[in-house]
Formats: C-alpha cells, structure tokens, sequence
C-alpha cells in the first residue's frame, strides 16, 4: 500500500531520538517523547489549487529532512511505520 498526499499536503516519516548518556546507556523515555519534530519527507502533493486553476509551488521535495510543528498533523500507519501527514504550512524549516 502507498500513500499520496492530495493538495499542499506533505507524508513525513519522523525521526526518532535516543538519549544516551556518557557510559553508554540509553534514557528510557516514552515512545512520545523520543519523537522529535523533524524527520524525511517521503512523499508531496501536488500543490493547493488555487482559484486561477493553477497549482500552488510546493517548497520542499521527497527526502528533505524538515523541521515541523509539533502539534501539526495527523499520524498514520503504513506496516509498522509510523508518519505524519502535515500541510506545507506546517513545515518551518529545511535542514541542509
């Protein structure tokens, strides 16, 4: 199965963080707090459709690693992975 955002929505696959401290050890933490807000676009919609019938530009392209909102989005599950579908909006930075 595969998912195709529709307008100026974006599927990111977030990243997960560990914390490890200086012997080695990793901080259990809960599977929400371990996400952070930024992970590896996946796949971009088409753009929003503006009145003139155009398309809007969509700013970022598959494999970009953003930064996003946290409170943005909707999660889903595709297998066993977790992504989040956001709109471009909520999308406030390209990590280069």
């Amino acid at each position: 199965m595969q998912i195709k955002p529709l307008g100026d929505h974006v599927l990111v696959k977030q990243t997960k963080e560990e914390e490890v401290t200086s012997f080695g050890l990793v901080l259990t933490k809960t599977e929400e707090e371990r996400k952070k807000a930024e992970g590896d676009v996946v796949a971009v919609g088409p753009g929003k459709l503006l009145e003139s019938g155009e398309r809007s530009k969509m700013e970022v392209k598959v494999g970009d690693h953003v930064i996003f909102k946290t409170w943005g989005g909707d999660k889903v599950e595709l297998g066993k992975e977790e992504y989040k579908i956001l709109s471009q909006e909520d999308i406030l930075a390209i990590v280069e």
